[in-house]
C-alpha cells in the first residue's frame, strides 16, 4: 500500500519561507515523478512543481519558478523549499506520484492528505 506523509506546513508572515517534505512508502520503483499541488477550499488542485525519480528534471509553475525549489534526497522522498511567500500562496499544499512526468493531476495516482501553508500579510 502507497503512502505519502507530508509536512513542514504552517503560519508564516509574507517574505518568509518553509520548507515542506514529503516521504511515500510502499512504492514498488524509484523511478516515479513526484509533484506538489496546492489547493484552496472548493478549489481544484493546481500543480505547483515536479520532480523526475533521479531527481535530474523539473518543472514549475510560472508563479513558483523563481521563488520555490523542488529536491528529491533519495528515491521517495522529496522537498519543496518555499521562500518570499505571498499571502496569495496559502492552501493545502498536496504531494502525488506520477508514473508520468505531468502538470495534470489525472495522471498522478497516489496522493497524501496535505499540509497547510498560511501566508499572513
Amino acid at each position: 500500500q502507497v503512502q505519502l506523509v507530508e509536512s513542514g506546513g504552517g503560519l508564516v508572515q509574507a517574505g518568509g519561507s518553509l520548507r515542506l517534505s514529503c516521504a511515500a512508502s510502499g512504492l514498488s520503483a524509484p523511478t516515479y515523478t513526484m509533484g506538489w499541488f496546492r489547493q484552496i477550499p472548493g478549489g481544484d488542485r493546481h500543480f505547483v512543481a515536479a520532480i523526475n525519480g533521479a531527481g535530474s528534471i523539473t518543472d514549475y509553475e510560472d508563479s513558483a519558478k523563481d521563488r520555490f525549489t523542488i529536491s528529491r534526497d533519495n528515491a521517495n522522498t522529496i522537498y519543496l523549499q518555499m521562500n518570499s511567500l505571498k499571502p496569495e500562496d496559502t492552501a493545502v499544499y498536496i504531494c502525488a506520484v506520477s508514473a508520468l512526468h505531468s502538470r495534470l493531476p489525472r495522471f498522478y495516482r497516489y496522493w497524501g492528505q496535505g499540509t497547510q501553508v498560511t501566508v499572513s500579510s
